[in-house]
């Protein structure tokens, strides 16, 4: 691991290298939300408005940092959620990414709109991986892109339901964010100030989104691909639709994007092994409750019946004991593996995961606990 790595002792750490690396198009993509970005704002705030109870005299000599998601075991309470263009954070970002996690024995969860396609990661790596469902207009390829991850041997399915229209984000209307990004002056400019990112794009696999590319009738170009997928998010989404995924899907079902009470009460019952608190990390209704706000409820109401992850604005081995503490099971962590891997590649993200695990261990040493799977509200002053 390169020392500039080592020396980063914090996610903000990481973010600030990430900030000078990759070009702000895509740094913004990862890192802004939507319209005044109150919610993004809230989940962080939120979070942070959480004080810890120290406790003392307790034997913490031993502790326990794994667990299982999904039914599947974990060695950290979190896996890393999926990540649109995370390629464009760094060449073949979506290996890299799953590479570390993998290696550091969580899960990885690969969007559908990454740049390396599902047949790329599984090729590349060892073990299974989830895979996120975005439930386009075309049903055709939706049933399609449930077939390749079954033929990928995914272990997961992630359905994000809040996904059925797209909310503005200024920051990618202003820099025309476009994969490849569009040939202007200032973007030129900007690519030439970051070297090591655009050597490692330029060594990437693919340069487009590659779970689409050659897979949509004339959709080959980069600008006719996102023509289409600007069309292609559905209004019409709702519940029958899980149901029919449910039938097409045999394996461990994820549903992402639940911020209600009621909504989690009919999330628990459409057959999802899990669902995840989230708001998109404040990329979709900005206004929206924060996500650690709206956890304690769900929690309460589903708990018992389907297991609750928490996503949205963690940024420390601090906020997943936070999340725990509040009831979610486990947690799924965004922006701060980006960071990583916009930082330093693989490296980089590994160096997110030492991270997060140091300040996560820490943590409950100094709040007498000794095993994440017995975190209760407790731990919160």
């Amino acid at each position: 691991m390169p020392a500039r790595l080592r020396k980063a002792t914090s996610i903000a750490d990481l973010r600030e290298m990430a900030l000078h690396r990759v070009p702000r198009a895509f740094f913004q993509y990862g890192d802004h939300g939507s319209y005044a970005q109150a919610t993004l704002n809230a989940n962080r705030h939120g979070l942070e408005a959480l004080r810890f109870r120290q406790r003392i005299g307790i034997d913490v000599g031993t502790r326990d940092l794994a667990t299982t998601i999904a039914g599947e075991p974990s060695s950290l309470p979190f896996a890393f959620g999926p990540i649109g263009l995370l390629g464009m954070q760094h060449g073949d970002g979506e290996i890299l990414a799953c590479r570390a996690a993998q290696a550091a024995g969580i899960p990885f969860c690969l969007s559908t709109m990454s740049i390396c396609s599902i047949e790329d990661v599984a090729a590349a790596v060892e073990k299974p991986f989830w895979f996120q469902l975005y439930v386009m207009r075309d049903r055709g390829f939706v049933r399609d892109m449930i077939a390749r991850a079954i033929a990928a041997r995914c272990s997961a399915l992630m359905v994000t339901m809040d996904m059925n229209m797209l909310g503005q984000r200024h920051c990618d209307v202003k820099n025309g964010l476009t994969v490849p990004p569009k040939v202007t002056l200032a973007n030129l400019v900007d690519v030439a100030t970051k070297p090591g990112w655009g050597l490692s794009v330029l060594r990437g696999k693919r340069k487009t989104f590659g779970n689409l590319a050659g897979r949509i009738k004339g959709m080959d170009s980069v600008t006719t691909l996102a023509q289409w997928v600007s069309t292609q998010f559905d209004p019409t989404l709702n519940w029958r639709d899980i149901e029919w995924i449910r039938g097409l899907w045999p394996g461990p079902l994820v549903i992402k994007g639940v911020l209600d009470v009621e909504d989690a009460r009919i999330a628990a019952t459409s057959g999802a092994t899990s669902i995840v608190v989230s708001n998109h990390g404040g990329r979709q209704l900005d206004g929206a409750p924060s996500s650690i706000s709206a956890l304690p409820a769900i929690a309460e109401a589903v708990g018992s019946q389907t297991e609750v992850l928490f996503d949205g604005g963690i940024r420390s081995g601090q906020d997943v004991l936070r999340a725990l503490a509040l009831g979610a099971h486990a947690c799924i962590i965004g922006r701060a593996y980006i960071y990583g891997l916009g930082a330093g590649g693989e490296a980089g993200v590994t160096r997110a995961i030492q991270i997060l695990r140091s300040e996560l261990d820490t943590t409950m040493a100094l709040t007498g606990t000794t095993s994440v799977r017995s975190v209760s509200r407790s731990v919160i002053a």
